[in-house]
């Protein structure tokens, strides 16, 4: 990710220092256990004990892997016919059934999010605004900049309505349909239950359900969020733990997607694994674990986790999508039988 975000972000992240005490203390002690564990250094912080994952919970398995079309992939989109889209390059890429390029939209900055419409237009996010594109990657519309602080990471569809997750002002931005802005939704509220976005690096997604209401990762706090389309709270889970259960590190799940039952399915860095959670956040299963990314794992050391990271999508059939934002491979991914 770009040292101006990183930047931008730590000052921002300690400025919230009062509200994040709880989860830097709970980390603490976990690294003071890890650090109890060590024979040889006392002082080291050694994670390789999480790194390998219990047979027993694994549900899925590779069926196929595929090649980022361009460097720097950064996130997937699902398209209403099942097609996986890459945001990666100055591309957003469609790929066919055997994750071969099929058509790409070209831009002309790096896109960091996209969302598929049934009707097959393609809304793009770049660093500070929506590009909307036809069925056909002719460019329709460029909404005006959110702002010099934006930083868009995730796109979620209304029948109405677009919501984008801007990682850079901690906040869900919603616009109409024609691209004018018409609120913003998590902003710290105390009076009304709402306790504000905690985003210390660019990771941050929205997703509307099928009940209609929103899901948020507030991944500084470690937890998923429920939010009505009015921006009313409506509930999270969540816990810190390095334990298979938990999420850990500064800030996870970074990303998430939704099976068509309703389960979530939650990527994290760090300790980079991705596992599915019921309607209620009662961890089910593991996908993957973190002895899959053996590479993403190296690129996020225990100081400082600005690097590394994974993407997940999911189509209708219930397959899991996994992009290594490290390798630039994307794993499809089958319930065992």
């Amino acid at each position: 990710m770009k040292r101006e975000y990183e930047l931008s972000s730590r000052r921002e992240f300690f400025s919230q220092a009062a509200g994040t005490m709880a989860i830097l203390s709970a980390i603490a002690m976990q690294r003071a256990q890890g650090d109890a564990a060590q024979t040889k250094n006392s002082f080291a912080y050694d994670v390789s004990h999480l790194q390998r994952t219990d047979p027993k919970l694994i549900s899925h398995e590779e069926v196929a892997r595929w090649k980022a079309p361009h460097a720097e992939a950064r996130r997937l989109a699902v398209g209403p016919d099942g097609a996986i889209h890459v945001c990666s390059g100055n591309y957003v890429t469609a790929l066919n059934t055997e994750g071969q390029p099929a058509k790409a939209i070209a831009l002309s900055e790096p896109p960091r999010c996209a969302v598929i419409a049934a009707d097959g237009n393609a809304f793009i996010g770049v660093r500070d605004h929506l590009e909307v594109f036809d069925a056909k990657g002719n460019r329709i519309a460029t909404w005006d900049s959110a702002g010099a602080k934006s930083w868009f990471t995730g796109i979620a569809l209304a029948e109405n309505d677009v919501f984008v997750a801007d990682a850079g002002q901690r906040v869900i931005l919603r616009y109409d349909r024609s691209g004018k802005l018409a609120g913003r939704l998590g902003e710290r509220d105390p009076e009304r239950n709402i306790p504000g976005f905690i985003v210390p690096s660019p990771f941050f997604s929205v997703v509307l359900a099928r009940d209609g209401v929103l899901r948020v990762n507030n991944p500084g706090r470690h937890r998923m969020e429920r939010y009505t389309t009015d921006g009313d709270f409506a509930g999270a889970w969540g816990k810190t733990s390095m334990g298979i259960t938990g999420f850990c590190g500064c800030c996870n799940p970074i990303s998430f997607a939704l099976l068509p039952d309703g389960k979530y399915v939650t990527a994290e860095k760090g300790l980079p694994r991705v596992k599915i959670y019921d309607e209620r956040g009662e961890f089910e299963s593991v996908v993957a674990g973190a002895e899959t990314f053996a590479e993403n794992a190296k690129a996020c050391g225990p100081s400082d986790c600005t690097a590394g990271g994974l993407d997940v999508a999911v189509d209708s059939q219930g397959r899991i999508y996994i992009l290594d934002l490290v390798t630039g491979t994307i794993r499809v991914m089958q319930r065992k039988t």
